[in-house]
């Protein structure tokens, strides 16, 4: 008996006490679901929010970053792993595991799910004020050759691979070239289209519904919730092609508190609370049954449902070469100046 209540006090503290520390995309996890975990588990949830996935993947690699847990895109997630930054927590034996969406299991960025769990999925477009511009949104043309009435009003989101894939895909390229035609195209599309910008930043429903903003590059739930705010906001899924991206939670092989991180892992995998996170984000994930815990209105919603006329246009995020990737940056530090 003395020796049974010692090993449920262990157990007790291990998995039911203490801290997690979350480092995270900003205004992207439902308080209302922390509040959830930290009931159920006594743990006490600190979210530190970053803007980009190359600010996370450079502090990650500083290590002594004190963070548990992060949410890298799948088109970095394999960088995470190869340099060695993450803990294989294997989320394909925890319990609810079983609710993973089929086609999301064993995804090519982390094969059988040895180390992520899904947290929310969609795509990359145009934003639009409709009352500022009534013409065609679905192409990229309004951020890179934008009409008159975006002129200076006009906001890029300055997640380097998405605003590099989206101009590659604009200059008639495919996604990770490396052809150097096709990237002198991109980088004098990108030079030529800047002084057209108001801004290259994160905070896009704010300005966006405020009016500071009449256009952006931005994710679709982002435009969802801008929507929500101004029914004149619109989502275009451009013509030349448009990038499907997830984002997935993922333990730090230097966290301190590891049991309390797997326990979110596996709770993330639960379908209401996975759907109550969607709620908040207003993004899809790849939990099924997770759709009957979410707002109605995201079941219909143009910005989560791809029209069956630009489904065709999609094209998965992917992790590009090395030496494309020196490319990219190498533009992308142009373009910064």
């Amino acid at each position: 008996m003395v020796i049974a209540a010692v090993l449920l006090a262990s157990t007790s503290h291990s998995f039911a006490e203490g801290v997690l520390n979350i480092y995270n995309w900003g205004n992207y996890t439902s308080p209302e679901m922390i509040k959830k975990f930290e009931d159920k588990y006594k743990v006490k949830v600190t979210i530190t929010d970053y803007d980009s996935n190359d600010t996370a993947l450079a502090k990650v690699r500083q290590g002594g970053s004190g963070f548990d847990m992060a949410v890298p895109s799948q088109n970095y997630l394999p960088i995470w792993i190869s340099e060695g930054l993450l803990l294989e927590s294997r989320p394909d034996q925890m319990e609810n595991f079983k609710n993973v969406a089929k086609e999301w299991a064993d995804p090519d960025f982390d094969k059988g799910r040895h180390y992520s769990v899904p947290w929310a999925m969609g795509t990359v477009g145009t934003v639009v004020n409709t009352d500022v511009y009534k013409g065609d949104i679905n192409t990229w043309s309004i951020v890179f050759n934008p009409p008159d009435e975006l002129k200076g009003k006009i906001n890029v989101v300055p997640e380097m691979n998405d605003v590099m894939d989206a101009a590659v895909l604009y200059s008639g390229g495919k996604k990770c070239t490396g052809d150097l035609n096709v990237l002198k195209k991109v980088r004098d599309t990108l030079i030529a289209a800047k002084p057209n910008w108001v801004a290259m930043e994160y905070n896009t429903i704010e300005k966006m519904t405020s009016g500071d903003f009449a256009a952006t590059s931005d994710w679709n739930g982002s435009a969802f919730r801008q929507r929500l705010k101004n029914p004149a906001i619109h989502y275009g899924y451009p013509k030349e092609g448009f990038v499907d991206w997830s984002d997935n939670l993922v333990i730090l092989k230097d966290a301190k508190n590891v049991e309390n991180a797997k326990l979110f892992q596996n709770f993330m995998m639960e379908p209401e609370n996975a759907g109550m996170n969607s709620g908040f984000h207003r993004y899809a994930n790849g939990i099924a049954g997770s759709e009957q815990f979410m707002p109605a209105d995201m079941k219909d919603a143009p910005e989560i449902k791809v029209p069956a006329e630009f489904a065709a246009n999609g094209h998965p995020s992917e992790t590009c070469p090395p030496e494309v990737q020196a490319l990219y940056t190498k533009i992308w530090t142009e373009l910064q100046k």
